[in-house]
């Protein structure tokens, strides 16, 4: 099996070789074992299921709560000639069914498909006609009560299975307690238990936190000081993240900001900027990140106290995914843990309130009781709070609370291009075009210029159109609406809202209530959360990467030797003595590249593992050939 995987990866993927555990894990599925894997953010998991999907006969089906991330995803496999599509909250019902036939009848390798969908009666009806190989969940903590993104639509995916005896699931996640580890097979209906985890220590990454009243001469020296690469600043705040932006600037460092309120174009743009190089920074809320495959990022700085170490640990994590240091900075100054404290109070509600927002809901959409189950709305926050006189923290934090209880779904606004069809025949088009000749000139653009337009959505902008077809923009708005109510055509506008999707038929609130016991519990479970990140910034006599490591219950007894515990403690000596043990068993009597020691040495900073070379090659336990770029055994023995 393995030769078959590794030949779809290097013809799809370019790679000869599959990254640590990835080949097990794949091996895992391809032998129909239902597996759970464990890897660090930037480990690579879409490989995991792509790779053996392709492998296989028939469809992967893939679980994924990210509508940006899953459209992403379906971009890239198409780009690789890879039949893939994707159904989530808001779609038009003709793009729906095109992708249920695409996938009924084979014509899909990958169709990705967000929880919410998984219990309605098109979806269940079009997976009992499917060939299903793969099933992939993706962010598969969120199936976990335990886990700190729970999303009650997870919890229905174990209900498909019966529709696909046979068929294996592989769930993944980059961050999950041992508690969670246990949960989320349960809840997928594991055969048996069958976990691929690897550690969550990044040796080259280190974690410091700095107590520090003046947060920005900090990030200013941190900045200035990295020579290459790029960094992320999050924040929790939008507007901060253009005031940081701005501040730094003007102070002569390349920055941009990024956050979920901007339109999706500039955000598209910013962070197209940051990608390539063109700025050095970009500051940001936690709604950058996912997903994102940047190698160089050096720095990552934390302004505010993020929700949970399993927030932070991925945040951070975007640092050094090409294995090089990297470092990452939570500032800390005195007000932050009673800000965080009160910000975890907010987060839950009053019933009353609770019940008032829901409520106002309904009066927004125009929803009247027992309608609205599987409807999706268009929704600015900013405007429904000040309709209702809310305020948008609460409004927010309602709809979190919400979503968790099974009511609705809400997604944050993502760019969605609009896309044209044409539903008629080649035989109806001509005798259309001739009882309707004002239509003549779009209708013979589409044709002529929109390749596969009768099989297929295909992408369009209209400026574009009006500008071939002579027409004026409003007109080419107005004729494809025209069209469409003629059944010409589906046409579907560009949209940049958040969609709020309501998952059960509207009630009335005298019959309202949220489970206690639920509510309850993730209240003291997110009390939880909140105490593990104080006492992390509040520890400052262990080891920061040995504190993570422990959160995610992984036992270690080696510091980094680098974090800001280990420096000011002097515990950097046993990183040393880690890195003089490897080099003395690594350097043989024949010599070897003091380029390829050091490449090899690659989970320790370059400078630590430069500064041993020079002590071992001082005391004589290591020798340095005449042309200065060999390393050889010395005659003294190592210590070690």
């Amino acid at each position: 099996m393995s030769a078959v995987t590794r030949s779809v990866l290097q013809k799809y993927w370019g790679y000869p070789s599959f990254r640590p555990l990835q080949e097990d894990i794949v091996d895992s599925v391809m032998a129909g074992r239902d597996t759970l894997a464990l890897l660090p953010t930037g480990g690579g998991k879409s490989i995991c299921f792509q790779v053996p999907a392709m492998a296989m006969e028939g469809l992967c089906l893939v679980i994924t709560p990210l509508i940006a991330l899953m459209k992403d995803q379906v971009a890239h496999l198409v780009e690789k000639g890879i039949p893939a599509a994707s159904i989530y909250s808001g779609m038009h019902s003709d793009e729906l069914d095109l992708a249920y036939n695409q996938s009924v009848f084979g014509r899909l390798k990958f169709l990705y498909v967000s929880p919410e969908r998984l219990q309605t009666n098109t979806f269940i009806e079009a997976l009992k006609r499917m060939r299903v190989c793969l099933l992939a969940v993706d962010e598969s903590h969120c199936i976990s009560q335990w886990g700190y993104d729970f999303r009650p639509p997870y919890l229905e995916i174990a209900e498909i299975r019966p529709y696909m005896p046979k068929t294996p699931v592989l769930a993944l996640t980059a961050t999950a307690t041992a508690k969670v580890v246990d949960d989320i097979q349960l809840r997928l209906g594991f055969k048996q238990r069958n976990v691929f985890q690897s550690s969550f220590e990044r040796k080259n990454l280190t974690y410091n936190v700095l107590h520090e009243a003046d947060k920005y001469g900090v990030l200013y020296r941190k900045l200035q000081a990295m020579t290459e690469g790029s960094a992320i600043v999050y924040v929790r705040n939008r507007k901060r993240t253009q005031v940081i932006a701005d501040w730094l600037n003007s102070v002569g460092i390349s920055a941009t900001f990024y956050h979920a309120g901007l339109d999706a174009k500039t955000r598209d743009e910013r962070q197209d900027l940051w990608m390539k190089g063109r700025v050095k920074v970009i500051a940001a809320t936690n709604a950058f990140g996912m997903g994102i495959d940047k190698p160089d990022v050096r720095l990552v700085i934390h302004m505010d106290l993020p929700d949970s170490i399993e927030a932070y640990f991925q945040e951070a994590g975007r640092a050094g995914r090409d294995l090089k240091p990297s470092e990452a900075f939570l500032l800390v100054s005195p007000a932050d843990v009673t800000k965080l404290r009160e910000n975890q109070a907010q987060s839950f509600p009053e019933l009353e309130r609770i019940k008032l927002i829901y409520n106002a809901l309904g009066n927004y959409f125009n929803i009247p009781v027992g309608a609205g189950e599987n409807v999706s709305y268009p929704f600015v926050i900013y405007d429904f709070a000040n309709r209702y006189g809310f305020s948008v923290v609460e409004v927010f934090h309602t709809l979190k609370i919400l979503e968790k209880e099974g009511f609705l779904v809400l997604s944050d606004s993502f760019d969605e291009p609009s896309k044209v069809m044409i539903k008629a025949s080649r035989d109806d088009i001509y005798g259309f075009q001739v009882n309707n000749p004002k239509f003549g000139e779009l209708i013979r653009f589409m044709l002529r210029s929109l390749p596969g337009v009768m099989t297929d959505f295909v992408k369009i902008n209209e400026e574009t159109m009006a500008k071939k077809t002579g027409l004026t923009c409003e007109k080419v708005v107005g004729q494809l609406k025209q069209l469409e109510s003629y059944k010409f055509l589906s046409y579907v506008q560009r949209s940049e809202k958040p969609q709020i999707l309501f998952l059960s038929e509207f009630i009335d609130t005298k019959h309202f209530g949220l489970s206690k016991e639920n509510y309850h519990d993730r209240k003291k479970d997110a009390e939880a959360r909140v105490k593990a990140v104080i006492e992390f910034v509040n520890n400052d006599e262990e080891c920061r990467s040995v504190q993570l490591l422990r959160y995610f219950n992984e036992k270690t007894r080696e510091t980094c030797g680098r974090c800001d515990v280990c420096v000011r403690s002097g515990s950097h000596q046993v990183a040393y003595d880690s890195i003089e043990e490897k080099l003395v068993s690594m350097v043989g009597e024949s010599g070897q590249s003091i380029r390829e020691v050091v490449a090899r040495c690659n989970e320790y900073d370059e400078r630590n593992v430069l500064d041993s070379i020079r002590f071992l090659v001082d005391n004589g336990v290591l020798q340095m050939g005449d042309n200065g770029s060999t390393l050889h055994k010395g005659h003294k023995k190592s210590r070690h």
